[in-house]
């Protein structure tokens, strides 16, 4: 672990560190931040057989007047649909002045590694998950680019999103209450978000899990509020046989909602190269918290075992992949009608 933090209150200005987030949207942004604010990592890890499926979700949350802050974390059981929310003050959240890392009192999260240490009368959550073979956006080490492009530079943006890992293999185990989870060769993926709040209406699905090994897909589309108006906006990315393909607004690929129910989602997505057919069914859900205005005021149902079917086809109809998988994660959440209606416009 890195011993080089800081804790939440104790800078304001932390020379260099400027840079060093903005080359990484994966390290901790919100230094500078005392009220509206929220951010929030996303792990999901998933065991080899597919029998433990566990998102685990730690971050800050800072009030619109900044009254209330303090630190959290969120676990999704994927099998059950149960959740957890654990808050604790936000003199217990720390961060690395180096790279992404992050401590909430005994708990420990980074790119690494994931450490679970929480103790009351109620629950006990115990163990620790390594990390290996991290799949990036980019090989540059130097620079890593953020899945907005250059969106991700737009200062009045409501809402931030990246990318810290698109696949990679886990060890070790979690232990809730006497149950074991074992993700021993497992896979996983790490993405985030920060911003004040998240957006009125979105859809945000992912997978890592397909017949095909290191295959990896994400995709999140939602209402985007932009100078005074709206628009519908999109993201995310396809990794197949070790090459990352990248699909977005801002790389004026086209995107349009076939169907939109509470529970099924089908979109087509065109861009130069590819054509993806995307097809996503939500079973049982588990209510998460989100923010609003910086106060994780909001609730929204998630769902991180979904059925997705996925086809790519390149411009000349060839299929390059088609698979089904029943590990995915889905969010159908607001009005998913403007963001069809927005999409036509």
């Amino acid at each position: 672990m890195i011993k080089n933090f800081s804790t939440f209150k104790s800078h304001l200005y932390i020379p260099g560190y400027g840079i060093r987030k903005m080359k990484d949207p994966a390290m901790f942004q919100g230094n500078n931040k005392r009220r509206k604010y929220f951010e929030g990592w996303y792990f999901k890890m998933v065991s080899a057989d597919g029998s433990s499926i566990l998102s685990v979700i730690p971050g800050i949350s800072l009030s619109h007047n900044g009254e209330e802050q303090h630190a959290f974390i969120q676990i999704i059981d994927g099998k059950t649909a149960n959740t957890f929310y654990y808050d604790f003050p936000i003199e217990d959240f720390a961060f690395s002045k180096e790279r992404f890392a992050v401590r909430i009192g005994n708990n420990y999260f980074s790119e690494n590694s994931l450490v679970l240490d929480i103790q009351n009368d109620a629950t006990s959550i115990i163990g620790s998950i390594q990390m290996s073979n991290q799949v990036h956006l980019t090989n540059n080490k130097k620079k890593k680019v953020g899945i907005m492009g250059w969106y991700r530079f737009a200062p009045f943006m409501q809402c931030y999103h990246g990318v810290v890992s698109l696949n990679h293999q886990l060890t070790g185990t979690i232990t809730m209450d006497n149950e074991t989870y074992n993700f021993e060769n497992g896979v996983g993926y790490i993405e985030k978000d920060w911003g004040k709040s998240m957006p009125s209406s979105w859809v945000w699905l992912q997978s890592n899990n397909f017949n095909s090994d290191k295959t990896s897909f994400m995709l999140s589309v939602a209402n985007i509020p932009w100078l005074g108006r709206s628009f519908t906006g999109f993201l995310g990315f396809f990794l197949h046989n070790g090459t990352v393909q990248r699909f977005g607004t801002y790389t004026n690929a086209n995107l349009v909602m076939e169907a939109s129910i509470s529970d099924t989602i089908i979109i087509i997505i065109s861009d130069k190269k590819f054509n993806y057919h995307i097809e996503a069914y939500r079973t049982q859900s588990g209510l998460l918290k989100a923010p609003v205005k910086g106060s994780m005021d909001r609730r929204i149902a998630e769902s991180i075992d979904a059925t997705l079917k996925l086809i790519v086809t390149d411009k000349k109809t060839n299929i390059i992949f088609e698979e089904n998988t029943s590990i995915a994660g889905l969010e159908i959440v607001g009005n998913i009608r403007k963001l069809v209606m927005d999409d036509k416009r």
